[in-house]
C-alpha cells in the first residue's frame, strides 16, 4: 500500500510541470513543497513497514501490532514525525568545513575562498533563506566565492519572479560558477541569463585568472559534447582550481595537472540510506580526497533538492585557505 501511494504521489506531480507557469506562484510553491516532502515521508514509511513486517515474520513483534492497533499506528507515526523534525532542524544547520592547502605554486598572498554547491534556489530555498546563506559567506570575508553548479533549482519561474538576482548581488566578493544538471533541467539559456543578472561569472568550458589563481569551469555532463579538461588549460606555475559539478572521472583533474577540484551533485544521498547508494556509485561521494598531487573536495551541498530534510548527511559550505 505504501509503495502504491509513493508511486501515486510521484505521478500526481507530473501535471505540475505542465501547468506550473499558469497557476499563482504561492500555490505553485506550496504544491512543490508538499509533494517533495511527501516523497521523503513515504520513503521512511516504506522502510519502517519493511522492518516491522520483518519483525513480525521472525516473531519479534506480535501480528496484532500491525493490524487494527492504536499502539502500532501511534508508534509508526511518532517515529516518522520525530525523524522528520530532526531532519528539518539538521538541514537548517549549515556546517562550516575548513580546509587549508599549502602550495609551492606562485601566489602573492594567502587566499581565502568560500566554496559552495547545490544551492537549488527556487520554490523551496527562497530569498529569505538564501540571504541567510549569503550572510554566512560574507562573514568569512573571502577573496573569491566559487559555486560548483546547481545554483538554481530545475524551475526558473520563482528565481525570476522573486528576484533572486538581488540576493546574490549581496555577496561581497567576485563569484564564479560552473553549470550543473539543474541549470540544464530549468533551461540553460535562461539560467545563464539569470547568472549574468546576479553578477555571477559563468565558466562554461573555459578558464579565468582571478586573485593570482586559475579557475577552470567545466560544462556539466548534461552536455555530451563538453570539452576534455586537458583542453582547457596547460599546467604551469599558477595554482589551478577546477569546478566540475558531477564528480565522475576524477582522474581527469589529476592527469591534466590541476591542483584542486571542487564538485557537488551527490548531496551525499540527502537522506539515509541514500548516502550508502552514492558511496557505492562514486569513487568519492563526499568529503576530502587525494589522487597524486591533486586535492579534491566533493560537497554534500549547501542547499538541497526537494524536501528540506538532512538525515545521515549534512548541509555545508567550505572555507578553503590557499597558503603559499
Amino acid at each position: 500500500m505504501v509503495t502504491g501511494l509513493y508511486i501515486l504521489c510521484f505521478l500526481l506531480m507530473l501535471p505540475f510541470y505542465k501547468f506550473e507557469e499558469s497557476i499563482p506562484l504561492p500555490l505553485a510553491a506550496a504544491v512543490y513543497e508538499i509533494w517533495t516532502s511527501w516523497l521523503i515521508v513515504f520513503l521512511y514509511a516504506l522502510l519502517l513497514f519493511f522492518v516491522l513486517d520483518l519483525g513480525r515474520a521472525v516473531r519479534l513483534l506480535p501480528g496484532s501490532f500491525l493490524k487494527d492497533s492504536v499502539a502500532g499506528t501511534c508508534t509508526v507515526f511518532g517515529l516518522i514525525l520525530a525523524l522528520l523534525v530532526y531532519g528539518g532542524i539538521h538541514y537548517h544547520h549549515k556546517y562550516r568545513e575548513q580546509i587549508t592547502v599549502h602550495t609551492g605554486k606562485t601566489l602573492e598572498k594567502p587566499l581565502r575562498l568560500v566554496l559552495v554547491s547545490d544551492l537549488h534556489a527556487g520554490y523551496h530555498n527562497r530569498p529569505r533563506e538564501v540571504s541567510r546563506w549569503v550572510d554566512l559567506i560574507n562573514a568569512e570575508h573571502p577573496d573569491l566565492v566559487l559555486v560548483a553548479g546547481d545554483l538554481v533549482d530545475g524551475h526558473l519561474r520563482p528565481v525570476r519572479e522573486w528576484h533572486f538576482e538581488k540576493v546574490f548581488r549581496q555577496i561581497e566578493a567576485p563569484v564564479y560558477a560552473c553549470l550543473g544538471n539543474h541549470e540544464y533541467i530549468g533551461g540553460e539559456e535562461e539560467a545563464r541569463a539569470f547568472l549574468d543578472s546576479a553578477g555571477v561569472t559563468l565558466l562554461k568550458d573555459r578558464a579565468a585568472l582571478e586573485s593570482g589563481i586559475r579557475i577552470v569551469g567545466r560544462d556539466d555532463l548534461s552536455n555530451p559534447c563538453r570539452a576534455a579538461l586537458w583542453e582547457l588549460f596547460k599546467p604551469d606555475s599558477t595554482f589551478t582550481l577546477v569546478l566540475d559539478h558531477q564528480p565522475y572521472n576524477l582522474g581527469d583533474a589529476q592527469e591534466a595537472g590541476a591542483d584542486f577540484q571542487f564538485s557537488g551533485h551527490t548531496h551525499h544521498g540527502q537522506v539515509w540510506p541514500g548516502n550508502w547508494v552514492t558511496d557505492a556509485m562514486y569513487e568519492k561521494a563526499f568529503g576530502l580526497y587525494h589522487r597524486g598531487n591533486t586535492t579534491y573536495y566533493v560537497s554534500s551541498g549547501l542547499g538541497i533538492w526537494g524536501g528540506k530534510f538532512r538525515i545521515g548527511t549534512r548541509s555545508e559550505y567550505i572555507v578553503l585557505d590557499i597558503v603559499p
